[in-house]
């Protein structure tokens, strides 16, 4: 397991109160041995204006996922987001869609991590990287 942090899917999503994270509907839905799992819904909240899922919303929950994941590896620092980019590859309109992260690279002062972004499916919709910058 690559987390220092111990932390429940109760204490992570806890942790969105109040946040953009509680206001788009992400919630953390597993914690792997190398990865974090969330869903957010496909609907008002992340629509474009056309209907269809905001890629706003889909680096959203890439940067949502990578930024907990350095949080829960590093133990007296703060992660930064540094650079996230993302290639949308399928629309969506409703139901959800479920981001996944894993780590590319861990070092000292930067981490690079990878989101994959699925429908209901498990069709990719997006995948995203996004490097951190651990500010001690």
């Amino acid at each position: 397991m690559i987390w220092k942090k111990n932390a429940t899917l109760e204490q992570l999503n806890s942790a969105n109160k109040h946040t953009m994270m509680e206001a788009i509907g992400i919630v953390y839905t597993e914690i792997g041995e190398d990865y974090i799992t969330a869903k957010m819904p496909v609907d008002k909240r992340t629509h474009n204006p056309v209907g269809l899922l905001h890629g706003g919303a889909s680096a959203s929950l890439s940067e949502t996922l990578g930024s907990i994941a350095s949080y829960l590896i590093e133990d007296a620092s703060t992660p930064v987001g540094l650079e996230i980019n993302a290639n949308h590859l399928r629309s969506e309109t409703a139901g959800y869609v479920y981001g996944t992260v894993r780590p590319i690279k861990l070092g000292k002062t930067i981490h690079v991590w990878e989101t994959k972004i699925t429908n209901e499916k498990n069709e990719l919709v997006c995948i995203s990287r996004l490097t951190v910058f651990i500010k001690k």
